[in-house]
């Protein structure tokens, strides 16, 4: 049953007269209580005008629309009849890249999608950059603008993809990192990188719409999902609701990786997690040919070990221009496996046949030819993009988390029933050959289960479940929360996983060894 975040609710009332002298809003209020519980809805100042003069122009009979805001039912205004669409945007308030749905509260169906680049990015195409940029003059200002800017476009081409007006939208779900919901609510986030990395707020109260500035509804509710940590944020527990994580009898773990690498281990007894800066290796940003993941990006490579022949996707299905995240994992995976480069990410000329060149930066493995490249520019891996690869911390940065998070809890890998993977790293990268690299532990394949965006399905959730919109608030109460930055165990294993797979390969029994010889 569907308990959406607003609801458009049939009223009418009885008509006032000398004998029954009730204001109008009361009038509303008390016949709406029986219907919302027993519970008298609240109006906003800057609503009850509208709210008021909307009822009495109706006759006191129409349609009355109440949001839910942090548990207390609030009444924002009043339809002489009901909408034919309730319509609610949830969004993935990404740091990269926005994603959105646009849902039909009354059932739950989706009525659009669609997805932009963060205009943010001008800024600076990470978190830090953009927290050195908000201490500048008006940077916290442009940031905010920027991001308002963004899902105001996006809104506006949701709706137009479903016959309705941006104005039509009356609920809006964020779910995203501590610091993108700082930027979006124009709070201070210096602190966030600052020890001990404490946010302005984890969990911040719903509000309007129109006090954002946003293209929506001026009365429709924003709802955040609450974060947890400087480096935990909502966009995790969403990963939790998508996931039901929270409710698994089983111990499993949630794993997000983006500009942030997040993970959650636990069950329904105990959740326990940390995250930090995953760095930019997962959007290509560590190669010269790297790219974010978008049309003619090489997404998956496969290295034939008898023919070296390539074969290769990209993402559209056009001619390559690069390589995003997961297609130069699984480069270097294939070129590990079919013994091209050693342990320590270095090419072996004796092993590489006519696609290894060697020019006055070293080696360069050509994986497209120009002739069949988009641009005429052949796609190529050079040593220098490994030498960046091997010190990247999403290379080795995974493991050392992982291993950290679950010796805290006493948990054995092979403890885990289930391994969920979110995000562009669950969509794009294959589990076998981040295993190869050393990025996840070595199990059987059938333990991992890839989610898709759980950002964006947990945000779905909030708009048409108050049991979802519960949880996430007593999830941000139940986690604990490890600090990695001041974590001495977790700094001892990240400078130990400098070899494909590991310094002690014992770790990873099925991947292939060998020492380069």
């Amino acid at each position: 049953m569907l308990n959406p975040l607003v609801r458009a609710i049939a009223v009418a009332a009885p008509l006032p007269s000398l004998g029954d002298n009730t204001g109008d809003l009361d009038r509303l209020k008390k016949v709406l209580a029986p219907q919302l519980g027993g519970v008298m809805p609240v109006v906003p100042y800057r609503r009850l005008s509208k709210v008021a003069g909307r009822f009495r122009a109706a006759g006191f009979a129409g349609a009355a629309i109440v949001n839910e805001m942090a548990g207390v039912p609030v009444l924002v205004d009043f339809l002489s009849r009901p909408p034919k669409v309730l319509a609610g945007m949830a969004l993935d308030l990404g740091t990269t890249h926005l994603e959105a749905t646009l849902l039909d509260l009354g059932t739950g169906a989706v009525l659009a999608r669609a997805d932009l680049e963060n205009g943010q990015i001008r800024f600076g195409a990470d978190i830090l950059t953009r927290i050195h940029h908000a201490a500048k003059d008006e940077g916290l200002a442009e940031l905010h603008a920027a991001i308002i800017g963004s899902v105001n476009q996006l809104a506006t081409e949701l709706a137009g993809r479903a016959g309705l007006g941006a104005g039509e939208i009356r609920a809006l779900s964020v779910s995203g990192n501590t610091s993108m919901v700082h930027f979006f609510l124009k709070l201070n986030p210096c602190h966030l990188c600052r020890e001990p990395y404490i946010p302005m707020v984890n969990a911040p109260d719903p509000c309007l719409a129109g006090e954002l500035k946003l293209a929506i509804h001026p009365a429709a509710v924003v709802w955040f999902l609450p974060s947890v940590g400087s480096y935990f944020g909502g966009d995790l527990i969403s990963g939790v609701l998508a996931s039901g994580l929270d409710q698994q009898p089983e111990t499993c773990m949630l794993i997000d990786v983006g500009t942030n690498a997040e993970v959650i281990v636990g069950n329904r007894e105990w959740l326990i997690a940390c995250a930090g800066a995953a760095g930019p290796a997962l959007e290509g940003g560590v190669a010269r040919m790297g790219m974010r993941a978008g049309p003619g990006a090489i997404e998956h490579v496969r290295i034939d070990p008898d023919t070296g022949e390539i074969r290769y996707e990209t993402i559209g299905k056009g001619k390559p221009k690069g390589l995003c995240g997961s297609g130069l994992i699984d480069l270097v995976a294939e070129l590990y496996l079919t013994r091209q480069i050693d342990i320590r990410g270095k090419f072996r000329p004796q092993a590489a046949g006519d696609r290894l060149i060697e020019g006055s930066e070293g080696y360069r493995f050509v994986v497209v030819e120009g002739k069949d490249a988009a641009d005429g520019q052949p796609v190529v891996l050079g040593q220098v993009d490994l030498d960046a690869l091997m010190r990247s911390k999403a290379a080795m940065y995974m493991y050392a988390i992982l291993t950290t998070l679950t010796n805290q809890v006493g948990v054995a890998f092979g403890d885990l029933h289930r391994i969920y993977v979110a995000g562009a790293f669950g969509r794009h990268i294959s589990p076998r050959q981040a295993i190869v690299l050393g990025m996840l532990p070595d199990l059987p394949l059938a333990t991992y289960e890839p989610v898709g965006n759980s950002s964006l399905a947990g945000a779905q959730r909030i708009l048409l479940e108050r049991q979802a919109r519960e949880r996430s608030l007593a999830l941000a109460g139940k986690i604990t929360y490890i600090e990695l930055n001041v974590n001495q165990e977790f700094m001892l294993r990240f400078s130990g996983s400098r070899f494909i797979p590991h310094t002690d390969h014992a770790l990873f029994p099925s991947v292939p060894f060998f020492d380069g010889e």
